[in-house]
């Protein structure tokens, strides 16, 4: 038990430091190539805080856990929204006329909406995985696209950073994720047999959490740092890329089985939870700070029925 949790708290560590790493060096290089601020939060920051999702997904599918695997997707999904964006909005609050948000906010939605139908039928299949890598690589051209079109007149001038420090950051944070990633899986599994806990809730609240501690430190800074289009962005672009590159990346490899209770409560919670925080952003002019509390008393909720 003593080591189990140890590798659970060294694979947290792990992670939270090599997402951070990752982030810094990918958002110094996106800077240097004039990318606008949401497009480095939706795509490189959002992207790059999935790592470790996508490397537990994968370790977790292919030591067959599948309950994991689709359980930190979708527990992932929920706290970024919930958690993350909560715990952001008690900071300062968030602006929502971002430009090109709400065409994002649908991709999102669209996803979510797409994982639950597949789920519907108990599985989610290599061609479902395909279906998905090919909306994801879509979404990637129309933001190259877009970026290209906005960045002269949203981009920062570029980045003190030199480039091999930047890269440095990199593949430092990649080498951190993948034994994080691995050390986590172990840990929290043997946690979970132990305790008589299913793998579903251990993938949807712990590994879940743990897996979104570089949204977490991300959306949390860049609040504090009054950027709220990497705040938003980062859990938009996160969320994306969790259905549509880690579930389908992972079911291209290995068909995943989606647990029935998952279909019937876990995945419906992300698509309302995902459709309530889409409302916020578009309704509203500025989401208020009260409002964090509001998300994260959901979240409160949303684990104790898991628990109890």
């Amino acid at each position: 038990m003593l080591i189990d949790t140890a590798l659970v708290g060294l694979g947290l560590v792990l992670l939270f430091f090599g997402g951070d790493l990752l982030v810094r060096g990918a958002v110094a290089l996106a800077a240097r190539l004039c990318v606008p601020p949401l497009l480095i939060g939706l795509t490189i920051v959002g992207f790059g805080t999935s790592m470790p999702e996508l490397l537990v997904s994968l370790n977790a599918a292919f030591a067959g856990l599948p309950d994991i695997a689709v359980g930190n997707v979708v527990g992932s999904n929920t706290a970024n929204i919930l958690l993350i964006l909560g715990l952001a909005l008690l900071v300062a609050p968030l602006p929502t006329r971002l430009p090109g948000l709400s065409r994002d906010l649908v991709v999102m939605l669209a996803s979510a909406g797409l994982l639950a139908l597949v789920a519907m039928g108990g599985r989610v299949a290599g061609w479902h995985g395909l279906l998905f890598l090919a909306l994801l690589a879509a979404y990637l051209v129309y933001g190259a696209i877009r970026g290209r079109a906005q960045g002269a007149e949203d981009a920062d001038s570029g980045s003190s950073m030199a480039l091999w420090q930047m890269l440095g950051f990199i593949a430092a944070g990649l080498a951190a994720l993948v034994f994080g990633a691995d050390f986590l899986v172990d840990g929290a599994t043997s946690l979970a047999h132990g305790m008589g806990i299913s793998d579903a809730v251990i993938g949807l609240t712990v590994v879940a959490v743990g897996t979104s501690l570089p949204e977490l430190a991300t959306s949390v800074v860049a609040a504090f740092k009054r950027q709220p289009e990497i705040a938003v962005g980062n859990v938009v672009g996160s969320n994306i890329f969790n259905i549509l590159g880690i579930l389908g990346l992972t079911a291209a490899i290995t068909p995943v089985p989606v647990a029935p209770q998952m279909a019937a409560f876990d995945i419906p919670v992300m698509v309302v939870v995902s459709l309530a925080i889409a409302v916020l952003l578009t309704v509203l002019r500025r989401v208020p700070q009260w409002a964090g509390l509001g998300l994260l008393a959901a979240y409160g909720w949303y684990c104790t029925v898991l628990f109890v």
